[in-house]
């Protein structure tokens, strides 16, 4: 039986990935799984070393979700030089350091030397396309494709057109992380650290404040969010739970009995920390407690192998996505 990805990810056989480090690794695990070459730039001398290594971590979760991974990296290879890794491919996925002069000088590369046919998307967690595609003759090309870390595992690709990014560049990008098993969310403006990383950011600012100002440690914290709004949310996000805490009324309840005594006396009430010395001190602490003990790669195996449960019993892998 054919898969429903199959007539899209035909079209992208060959990837060039920019930037070997965590999100590169993900996303080569991702794409060679699904079928595509990939060929890695990056200027590191021990990058092949790092990626393999990186590779062998992830494959693991790759399989759990039900992706093919024997012969995985049979179609791995590495140029260090840009413009040739980019000369073939299909898609182009960027994930070098967040510094705007680099991207745009990447991009300048990568757009004179590119087929005319590739995808091109930006992994950048905040830049906008619009200020990275100043540096193009064809800013309609670039797009945003934004992960949430780890690429290969959690579903969301936030997909960020700048000003001038085409509707046709969207719309690819929108099928080919679909293709990918991905939950793409198309973006209706740019605003700093898109959507995810906003809310994330907000979150971890109240987090941060309350294990300063002594109210829980950083361990009841996470198992507070663990137990409670992390559960909930994974199956009905804040809109829509607030829509059923107002009952029968929906969310303009909710809005007219909880939603003002929220806005009067708890959005004031909330912190404002920094990451002063003592702040920092408290916080690195507590982690070396809570977490200290184990190697982070053994922390981040049992993350994944948690999320990909979580993940079944949704229906969010890939498997079941597709089947």
């Amino acid at each position: 039986m054919t898969s429903p990805t199959e007539p899209v990810l035909n079209s992208y056989r060959r990837a060039a990935i920019i930037g070997g480090g965590v999100i590169g690794v993900s996303w080569a695990g991702l794409f060679l799984a699904r079928g595509i070459d990939v060929v890695i730039s990056d200027p590191r001398p021990d990058i092949e070393d790092l990626v393999r290594t990186g590779l062998a971590e992830i494959t693991p979760a790759l399989a759990e979700l039900g992706l093919p991974t024997e012969h995985l990296t049979d179609g791995l290879s590495f140029e260090a030089d840009l413009a040739t890794a980019v000369a073939q491919a299909d898609i182009v996925q960027e994930n070098g350091p967040e510094r705007l002069e680099l991207k745009q000088e990447i991009w300048r590369t990568i757009e004179g030397a590119a087929p005319a046919h590739a995808l091109l998307a930006t992994s950048t967690s905040g830049i906008p396309a619009s200020a990275i595609a100043e540096a193009m003759h064809q800013p309609e090309r670039l797009v945003v494709g934004h992960p949430f870390n780890p690429p290969h595992l959690v579903p969301l690709v936030e997909i960020v057109p700048g000003e001038k990014t085409s509707a046709e560049t969207v719309e690819r990008a929108r099928a080919f992380y679909a293709a990918l098993g991905k939950k793409p969310q198309v973006l209706h403006k740019e605003v700093p650290g898109f959507v995810a990383n906003r809310l994330q950011s907000a979150l971890f600012r109240e987090c941060v404040h309350l294990v300063a100002e002594g109210v829980v440690t950083e361990a009841e914290l996470d198992e507070i969010v663990t137990s409670s709004i992390g559960l909930r949310w994974a199956v009905a996000g804040p809109f829509r739970t607030f829509h059923l805490g107002g009952g029968p009324g929906g969310l303009p309840h909710f809005i007219a009995h909880l939603g003002r005594a929220m806005e009067d006396s708890m959005w004031p009430a909330l912190g404002n920390p920094t990451f002063d010395e003592a702040t920092v001190t408290t916080l690195v602490d507590q982690a070396h407690d809570a977490f200290g003990a184990g190697p982070v790669e053994e922390l981040a195996a049992e993350r994944d192998r948690a999320q990909i449960t979580l993940m079944r019993a949704l229906g969010e892998t890939p498997g079941c996505a597709h089947a």
